[in-house]
């Protein structure tokens, strides 16, 4: 059920299953809207046609999102050999067709070629920017610009499914991948073209889309089942080592003063106080300095 009142104060990562049609931005409104949350973001664009994990983070746990947005990502991806489109998916307009001839064989030939470290030219239709403007907008206006190959990692490619003329992979890679310039690398080494006819994400870093929830799931929540449906804010950092500091330390933190910790392997820090999670430090040397701490003492409670 929607509730209407003011806006709340309300800290935690939900993790949301966005469905098909829905851009990530609309997907990340409702959600804020659901849960009357006066501050949200998303950690990783999906396009309207992708579906799947799209960890939502309300409030404290906004400090936190890059720590997802720079995590690996898993993907199921859906490729249609033979025909290429002006987006690299099945939004475009069909630039051409070719015969496919390719056999189970050829296909698995192929995908070792895209594990590792890669170059990857960005799609014509993506957010990047070039002299302020985003590329899509280049695109759209019927404007072509030069678009420099960047490196990627590909850390996992498996074949789940190969009937032709559609194969379906599984994805792991790391931040700046793009699917849909993957499926059109994947068709011309096969030499016959491909585009992406359907995505879903299956992870970001830690999390599984398992766990997620539907929008429609939540409009039939009371607000104490939707505030139960989030994870607290140090979810995001669950990887971390933990520091526990007592309450003279915590203040020093707070005030952005170091603390002295011998023994530390130097890096980064998850940081709890009596209060519970304070936010994440750095060490270097035995010496913890802030990184990004907590306005407050989260509204759900911190694990441990």
């Amino acid at each position: 059920m929607a509730f209407a009142g003011a806006r709340r104060c309300i800290d935690g990562v939900l993790l949301l299953d966005k469905p098909k049609g829905l851009s990530s931005n609309a997907a990340l409104q409702r959600a804020k809207r659901l849960y009357r949350a006066e501050k949200a973001g998303h950690t990783g664009t999906l396009d309207p046609l992708a579906t799947g994990l799209l960890p939502i983070c309300f409030g404290e746990a906004t400090k936190f999102a890059h720590l997802l947005l720079d995590a690996d990502k898993t993907y199921v991806a859906t490729l249609r050999l033979g025909v290429t489109t002006t987006t690299g998916d099945a939004e475009g307009e069909v630039r051409a067709t070719r015969p496919v001839v390719s056999s189970l064989d050829d296909v698995q030939a192929v995908l070792p070629r895209f594990v590792g470290r890669i170059a990857q030219v960005p799609p014509r239709h993506s957010a990047l920017k070039r002299d302020g403007r985003k590329y899509y907008e280049y695109a759209r206006a019927g404007v072509e610009i030069a678009r420099h190959p960047r490196e990627v990692e590909i850390s996992e490619l498996e074949l789940l499914s190969w009937r032709s003329p559609d194969l379906e992979l599984r994805v792991r890679c790391g931040k700046g991948t793009y699917m849909r310039a993957l499926a059109e690398d994947i068709g011309a080494a096969l030499g016959c073209g491909a585009h992406l006819i359907g995505l879903s994400r299956t992870g970001s870093g830690g999390f599984a889309l398992a766990d997620a929830v539907t929008l429609d799931d939540l409009q039939q929540c009371p607000e104490a089942a939707l505030d139960a449906a989030l994870l607290p804010v140090d979810a995001l950092v669950a990887g971390l080592g933990r520091l526990d500091l007592e309450d003279n330390d915590a203040i020093r933190l707070a005030q952005g003063q170091a603390v002295v910790r011998a023994g530390l392997v130097d890096g980064v820090v998850r940081v709890y106080t009596p209060r519970g999670f304070a936010g994440v430090a750095s060490v270097v040397g035995g010496i913890v300095r802030p990184r990004r701490l907590c306005a407050q003492t989260p509204s759900r409670p911190s694990g441990a």
